[in-house]
């Protein structure tokens, strides 16, 4: 009788899947210009720090110009640190999530006062820095310093659950935790320096070329002999579909003042919440649904009847958490209106729209302040 073929030792099957995972990645690797050739050399830490804060929850389409932009203005940390906000913020624009670049400036600000300017060797070391959690970390110890340790985002968790088929979701915090041990076990299997480091950046690379959430492209994954999901026909059920919530609807009124030298009304918001610090036309939040827009712009300002407010458009923006739906106003203003708004809002500066687009703007005032006029 003829015996069944015995599984292989996890052992040799990481073995295998790594060394795969090695050669898939040399051959499949795709040009970013934070990613330097020939693959696998140690990067400057500084800019594996900006790249992969950069890439956090943005498309890499949008972070490859703005990344060398931002390099050219501030090529080493010291020059990142002894930087003002508003111009770091100015080359944020577009990104989004600008609390990101906040935290970028306050890590360069430690390395240079507590670290001399060398940026700390070690994940463990890494993560002392603000804003620089488990994943940045690991980033910068395995692409800069060569520390066999994964990096492990959504894309690698739903790689590594499909591989065990293990039913989990993506962005359950064990899940997240059981990936991070997987994954370190895994990429030490690929052999000797600077095999791991290329092994846990092609997780990454699969996640997001490859192995995506819908769609899968199994045919040409270098994992598909090892893959329990893919053998077991669980790939669509893996990882589990997140719980929807409802996202609550924020009603936004954004007024565009101009006054008669063609310049336009602008304030910076608060330096903590939603595009904090960033520079837009007076604008107010409110979430009753019954008060109209212009009555709220003409309360708010102080706007007598002699305001002709005008309606230029409305637009909906959606965020990871709430749903904004905006109504922008215009509104030629006078002198004696000038001083009236004012002194409603104290923090109110005017400019022209040029100098408006050198400045830190989220890609929603960019609209209300730049576009339509």
């Amino acid at each position: 009788m003829a015996r069944k073929p015995s599984k292989p030792h996890p052992g040799a099957r990481d073995k295998a899947t790594a060394q795969a995972l090695v050669r898939w990645f040399k051959a499949n690797a795709r040009e970013m210009p934070w990613r330097p050739r020939p693959l696998g050399i140690k990067r400057d830490p500084y800019v594996v720090l900006v790249s992969e804060i950069m890439l956090q929850q943005t498309q890499v389409s949008r972070v490859a110009p703005a990344f060398e932009r931002f390099i050219a203005r501030f090529p080493t940390i010291e020059s990142l640190a002894n930087a003002p906000e508003p111009d770091i913020l100015a080359l944020w624009s577009g990104l989004g999530y600008y609390r990101r670049a906040k935290m970028l400036h306050a890590a360069a600000q430690a390395v240079v006062s507590d670290h001399a300017g060398t940026m700390p060797s070690t994940s463990h070391a890494l993560k002392g820095l603000p804003g620089v959690g488990a994943y940045t970390a690991a980033a910068v110890a395995s692409l800069a310093f060569h520390e066999p340790t994964a990096m492990v985002d959504g894309n690698v968790t739903r790689v590594l659950l499909r591989f065990d088929a293990r039913r989990a979701g993506a962005s359950d915090p064990k899940a997240i935790a059981w990936a991070r041990s997987r994954a370190d076990a895994l990429i030490r299997h690929a052999g000797p320096t600077p095999a791991p480091t290329l092994a846990g950046e092609a997780l990454m690379e699969l996640g997001a070329t490859v192995c995506t959430p819908r769609s899968p492209r199994c045919d040409v994954c270098p994992l598909r002999t090892w893959c329990v999901a893919r053998a077991t026909g669980l790939t669509d059920t893996i990882p589990t579909p997140k719980r929807t919530k409802q996202t609550p609807t924020v009603r936004a009124v954004s007024i565009v003042l101009e006054d008669h030298a063609g310049r336009v009304a602008i304030e910076t918001r608060p330096a903590k919440g939603m595009w904090a610090s960033m520079v837009q036309a007076p604008t107010i939040e409110w979430a009753d649904d019954s008060r109209d827009a212009t009555d709220v712009a003409r309360e708010a300002l102080a706007l007598g009847p002699s305001a002709k407010l005008r309606e230029r458009e409305r637009f909906t923006h959606q965020t990871t958490h709430r749903r904004f739906e905006f109504t922008v106003l215009t509104v030629r203003v006078t002198d004696r209106m000038k001083r009236s708004i004012e002194r409603q809002r104290p923090g109110l500066s005017w400019a022209t729209r040029e100098a408006i687009a050198g400045m830190g703007v989220s890609s929603v005032q960019a609209r209300v302040l730049l576009n339509g006029h």
